[in-house]
Parts: structure tokens; C-alpha cells; sequence
């Protein structure tokens, strides 16, 4: 785990308060064309999320970027634990 430089947790409340910092949420993907995608946070604010590579409709996945406006994350990684855990793996999570 890199310690260096954290990633503040927000929800979409909160994501306005760090616009140009660091951030990580889940959100839900409602829509994704290859290169933005627009994603629903956890109290429901819809987001635009750039540099996403693709990403299953409907899946959970946990994003990493700068928050680039109250609307917006430009992402540098994401991964789909959240799927894993609601899936076929689900009892390893329990």
C-alpha cells in the first residue's frame, strides 16, 4: 500500500470540498463509451468519470483520481473489488 500520498475517501456531498486533491469512491457505472464514464456515487450524485477504461454497466467499482470539479473525477486506477465481493467470491469477504 502506497502511504505517500493518500486518497481521501468522498461521497457527492463531500467531492466539492477537494477539487484538485486526490480522491476514492465507489460509484456505480451507468454509463460507460470507452474513454468517460458516467457513474452514480454512493448518495446518488451522478458523476462524469474520465480515463476510465470501460467498465461493466451496473458493476461497482472503487475509483482513484483527482476530483476535477464537484461533478467530476479524472481517474487514475480503479479496481473491481466491490464486484468480487458482491459475486461469485462473496464468501471470502464474509
Amino acid at each position: 500500500m502506497d502511504t505517500s500520498s493518500p486518497a481521501i475517501f468522498v461521497n457527492g456531498e463531500s467531492l466539492q470540498m477537494y477539487v484538485g486533491k486526490k480522491v476514492r469512491s465507489v460509484v456505480q457505472v451507468i454509463k460507460s463509451d470507452g474513454g468517460d464514464m458516467i457513474g452514480k456515487s454512493t448518495d446518488e450524485h451522478q458523476w462524469t468519470i474520465k480515463g476510465l477504461s470501460s467498465a461493466p454497466l451496473m458493476s461497482y467499482v472503487e475509483v482513484i483520481g483527482v476530483a476535477e470539479s464537484n461533478q467530476s473525477i479524472y481517474a487514475h486506477s480503479y479496481n473491481q473489488l466491490c464486484q468480487l465481493a458482491n459475486g461469485e467470491f462473496k464468501a471470502l469477504f464474509l
